[in-house]
């Protein structure tokens, strides 16, 4: 497509606030860097596209939560601990928890959540703690106070332009918008050579869940038979289909996002995420009906929900003095400026199937630590970045891309910046073990949950 300019009035910008900690985006990273900023003491306002919070783990659909445990030398343990701990216990308060269950052919356990339950747990936890919220406001650019700070973050929504001040801001957008935008460095995986592709979540309701059961384990295979026959074309091998809080509903993961020539869907660009979604919700409708004509329990079923949003994987990825690596995630590796412990395997979706890749080792210890360091953006000195764009390598972000690592960086964020703003420091040189020790006394654990 041509690109084409014309020039805008310049304009003044309403100031719609000041605050000492600016979060933006609202998933799991996000949500806990604003809590644990405003415990603190510290304002904090949390900025957020949508009407509710929670990434993509409810406007991505995905309903479970995967890192927030570790297979430890053979033993299934929670090892992410802190705020994540009473997000659960808000959620199970609610009714919306479901016990932990098996994933990847038994080898590690993942917990399925109500997406409702999630949310409204969400808004308690970040009300109660203090957090001023804006949501339905999408950032759309920074004012630096000059080539190393930022000084605001301007956003659009029904009310109009406006800005934002902060004196220290977190980067949680999932795509690191706020520190490219700022000029942090980053890396972005070339879609058509190893970028992770999107999915596209729904929920399946009236399944005969005892039916369905019998016949998880054999979906590969009745779906490879299905193909070979002609009958259906899927857009990957390797599909996850699992019962939610009530075994009459499931969730389906199945779909893969992809352009014209095969490559990833961008998370970036607008034309390939508009591509992505008409894409996704044909998928469902030609994949469906196979799940109602030939996988016992799902003869009277039918697709309840469609996610809001494609579920994005891998965008930019900015670069710190530290990135995360695959090496690291497989060798369960140590870092002397721990900020938590991250035990998913590397989970690469490919073109046309899901590559697990484990912890190297006859009887692994099945986790690695997270370096304060893959947070710390380089050239700003008064941003964090949190989630799926911290910084780590495309395979290491493979795996510290899911949710319980991303608690684990987000409150190591929140939690350094009152360390950061106290000492007048600099985002990166705030004191480590004072880090580390405040964690700990907010239930974070390093070591995996192991004792003796």
């Amino acid at each position: 497509m041509t690109q084409h300019w014309l020039d805008e009035p310049g304009r003044r910008t309403a100031v719609l606030g000041e605050y000492e900690v600016v979060v933006l985006g609202g998933g799991p990273a996000g949500v806990m860097a604003a809590a644990a900023a405003a415990r603190t003491g510290r304002s904090t306002i949390l900025v957020e596209r949508y009407g509710y919070t929670g990434g993509a783990g409810s406007a991505g659909g995905l309903s479970t939560f995967c890192g927030l445990h570790a297979n430890v030398h053979g033993e299934h343990r929670q090892v992410v601990h802190g705020l994540a701990d009473e997000l659960l216990a808000r959620i199970d308060a609610l009714g919306g928890l479901n016990a932990p269950h098996l994933s990847f052919a038994d080898r590690i356990l993942a917990q399925a959540y109500d997406i409702s339950a999630y949310k409204i747990a969400l808004d308690d936890l970040l009300v109660e703690s203090g957090v001023t919220v804006l949501f339905h406001a999408l950032a759309v650019g920074v004012v630096m106070a000059d080539e190393h700070r930022v000084d605001a973050l301007l956003v659009e929504s029904k009310s109009g332009r406006g800005a934002i001040r902060g004196a220290l801001f977190v980067d949680g957008s999932g795509d690191g918008d706020l520190a490219a935008w700022a000029g942090a460095p980053y890396e972005k995986t070339d879609p058509a050579h190893g970028m992770l592709y999107p999915s596209l979540m729904f929920r399946i309701n009236g399944v005969d869940a005892e039916a369905a059961r019998d016949t998880q384990q054999r979906l590969p295979e009745l779906m490879e038979d299905a193909e070979r026959a002609g009958r259906y074309r899927f857009p990957r091998k390797r599909p996850i289909v699992r019962p939610q809080r009530d075994p009459l509903e499931w969730r389906a993961n199945i779909t893969q996002l992809s352009n014209s020539d095969g490559s990833a869907i961008d998370g970036t660009d607008v034309w390939q995420l508009s591509r992505g979604e008409l894409q996704g919700r044909r998928q469902v409708r030609d994949v469906f009906p196979f799940y109602r004509r030939e996988v016992p329990g799902f003869g009277a079923a039918y697709v309840v929900d469609i996610a809001p949003e494609i579920g994005i994987r891998e965008t930019r990825r900015i670069v710190g003095p530290y990135q995360l690596s695959e090496d690291d995630i497989l060798d369960c590796a140590d870092f002397p400026d721990a900020i938590g412990v991250n035990g998913w395997p590397v989970e690469a979706h490919v073109a046309g199937d899901v590559e697990i890749r484990w912890q190297r080792g006859e009887n692994p210890r099945g986790y690695n630590q997270l370096p304060f360091r893959m947070i710390v953006p380089q050239v700003l000195t008064n941003t964090y970045v949190v989630g799926r764009c911290a910084s780590m390598t495309h395979a290491g972000q493979s795996s510290a891309r899911v949710t319980g690592p991303c608690f684990a960086m987000g409150q190591a964020a929140g939690t350094a910046a009152d360390l950061a703003l106290s000492g007048g420091l600099a985002a990166g040189d705030v004191d480590v073990g004072k880090l580390q020790a405040r964690l700990a006394e907010d239930g974070v654990r390093f070591d995996g949950g192991e004792t003796g």
